[in-house]
């Protein structure tokens, strides 16, 4: 076993296709930034709010005021650095501190995708994406002909995990034998052309979603794996991402999900995309020309390897710490996160905070809206973590404002994927004396339904 692991970490390979993912990723992220800059999003989300949501452990992880704009331009500069190839190394860390640093800033904005995004350019630190058919190469006046394959099949490693893993979450019984979420969201899309109002209310059709998302997601990495089916696999990741963003307002992931998947085709695929833009950069009377040639070895390769190898282990493991938890994970949400769980519930919550003199019993409602935005208030009344930090916060302003002996309760209900609201919070409980760990939430009622499956 040892010996063959030596002997695949010396395998060698063309560097094109890791190249041209280098050139996808960074232009994806660029343009992303661009468009989220233009929506006024950042200014929506990160300057006007009052209060934003923090992560446990990285509370100390904010906006920066008018300056975050200058963190987004950070971002977006050193995402087009990344596609150019130039100075890619210093480029790539830049983009991963500063996008993370970004989908740290608040909570309320977390999506799977922008976790992906950390994710992979991390991975991205560790590999020579800059070898061949970069600027790097023009500067130093050299470029690699082969890199290790292990960084090519890293990526290829990394999506299938999502992929996988994205598929094993819809085995459960809402996803299957109910068809829910989508049984909830397809009929709103009944003004689509063509199929909007012959499909989006049909049964048949939120069960045929439903199957067919489950095996795609199964499948699709060990179809895009092997060469005889790979074309087939990779006209159903664009008509499947291509859909699903026709059907849901989910940005530019179904694009950058698209790029990555090319990074499965063979090397000679890749050539003749660097050779259409070669042929274009020469229309613009611009070259691509390098005088040394040579196979690319890393410096320090065992400890790489080692980074390699526990950064890996923990993608593996980290979905399956829901186990550690008791209660149904999609009304608890205590391991929910970072997991891969794309798109598996709809809840809709109703959460009135009092703030109460424990010594006089006095007390009073708080209006949400004057402290949150519609879509903090929105996340934060059916997500235990955020309802708690919103408490300690109400608790903190109300004891600076000079109110006595502060307790903060909360009568909070939440439907869960076209059931009944139900409560959810111990509305005895004082969430201003609960400290956040990593500990199960005994205060989260118990859920009195059952979702079979993983």
């Amino acid at each position: 076993m040892v010996t063959r692991l030596a002997y695949y970490l010396k395998k060698e390979t063309n560097p094109a296709p890791l190249s041209v993912f280098r050139i996808g990723f960074g232009l994806m992220m660029f343009v992303s930034i661009i468009r989220f800059w233009i929506k006024g999003w950042i200014e929506q989300l990160y300057i006007d709010p009052k209060f934003h949501f923090s992560y446990y452990g990285f509370e100390w992880v904010k906006p920066l005021g008018n300056y975050t704009y200058v963190l987004f331009a950070i971002c977006a500069i050193s995402a087009l650095f990344v596609a150019l190839g130039l100075k890619y190394r210093i480029a790539i860390l830049t983009f991963f501190l500063s996008f993370t640093y970004i989908e740290l800033m608040d909570k309320t904005t977390y999506l799977n995708h922008y976790y992906f995004i950390s994710v992979l350019s991390f991975l991205m630190i560790f590999l020579p994406a800059n070898a061949y058919f970069s600027i790097d190469n023009l500067l130093k006046k050299k470029q690699y002909n082969t890199i290790p394959k292990w960084t090519i099949d890293s990526i290829k490693l990394l999506l299938s995990l999502v992929y996988f893993y994205a598929g094993l979450a819809k085995l459960n019984s809402d996803w299957l034998l109910r068809a829910m979420p989508l049984k909830i969201w397809l009929p709103s899309k009944y003004d689509l052309p063509l199929i909007g109002e012959t499909l989006m209310h049909k049964d048949w059709f939120h069960f045929a979603m439903s199957w067919s998302g489950m095996l795609y997601d199964l499948a699709i990495p060990f179809l895009l794996f092997f060469k005889k089916t790979r074309s087939f696999a990779f006209i159903l990741v664009v008509v499947f991402h291509v859909f699903t963003r026709v059907l849901f307002q989910i940005g530019m992931f179904p694009y950058i999900m698209i790029v990555c998947a090319l990074i499965f085709f063979d090397a000679r695929v890749h050539e003749k995309i660097l050779n259409t833009i070669k042929h274009l950069l020469k229309k613009a009377n611009l070259s691509f020309q390098t005088i040394k040639s040579s196979s690319f070895k890393y410096k320090y390769s065992k400890p790489i390897v080692w980074i390699m190898a526990v950064f890996f282990a923990i993608q593996v493991v980290l979905p399956w710490r829901y186990l550690l938890y008791p209660g149904e994970l999609f009304w608890t949400e205590e391991g929910y996160r970072f997991s891969w769980r794309v798109m598996l519930m709809e809840k809709a919550g109703y959460a009135n905070f009092k703030i109460v003199n424990g010594k006089t019993g006095e007390y009073f409602y708080v209006d949400n809206t004057d402290f949150l935005t519609p879509l903090q208030e929105k996340q934060m009344s059916f997500q235990p973590d955020f309802i708690l930090e919103y408490a300690h916060y109400l608790g903190d302003h109300f004891t600076g404002q000079g109110h006595k002996n502060v307790q903060v309760f909360v009568d909070c209900h939440v439907a869960l994927n076209g059931r009944m609201s139900q409560p959810y919070i111990d509305s005895t409980v004082d969430l201003y004396n609960i400290k956040d760990t990593f500990k199960h939430k005994s205060w989260i009622l118990p859920f009195n339904d059952e979702i079979k499956g993983l």
